[in-house]
């Protein structure tokens, strides 16, 4: 009895429980080889997704904290700019108050030493009028001594004055 292409009857039934048997030992291997080293494999790409995952948003955040850090560095520049002004505007106003403090300042200065320069004048006017006292006095005595009456000793101190003048003793 011939089968198939001359071959016995024995051969094909080796051959099919060859067949038979290296499917069960596949599927056994697929069970307990494949299905683990298949979920290791998964594991391992999801751990690498999640990774790549993780590290894109970490390439986030830090794109993020470094807009924030460029921002307060701007506002950092500007906040020190304003600082600047507000000092210099402090320091010219500062400046302008001591300008006039001092310029107050001299003119009082100034005008104390216009006042004892007018007390100087009224001293030194009130010495030539004690002095002219003086001069009169002796005018006087001897006026007395000469027997001279009122009248005339009057036109005696009247017409020294006007010898005097008065602005020899104002001045």
């Amino acid at each position: 009895m011939e089968f198939l292409f001359g071959l016995d009857a024995q051969l094909l039934f080796n051959t099919l429980l060859m067949i038979v048997s290296i499917f069960f030992l596949f599927l056994a291997m697929s069970y307990l080889l494949f299905n683990p080293v298949r979920k290791m494999l998964e594991d391992r790409q999801a751990k690498i997704a999640s990774d790549i995952d993780t590290a894109l948003a970490d390439k986030e955040d830090a794109a993020k904290l470094k807009a924030e850090y460029e921002a307060k560095l701007k506002d950092i520049d500007k906040e020190a700019e304003q600082i600047l002004s507000e000092a210099r505007r402090k320091a010219l106003k500062n400046e302008a108050k001591i300008i006039d403090d001092a310029k107050l300042e001299a003119a009082s200065i100034m005008r104390r030493a216009n006042e004892e320069a007018e007390l100087s004048k009224k001293r030194a006017m009130d010495e030539v009028k004690q002095e002219m006292v003086a001069i009169a006095s002796m005018m006087a005595a001897k006026v007395v001594a000469a027997n001279i009456d009122t009248t005339i000793q009057d036109k005696l101190v009247e017409e020294t004055l006007k010898e005097m003048g008065e602005s020899t003793w104002q001045n």
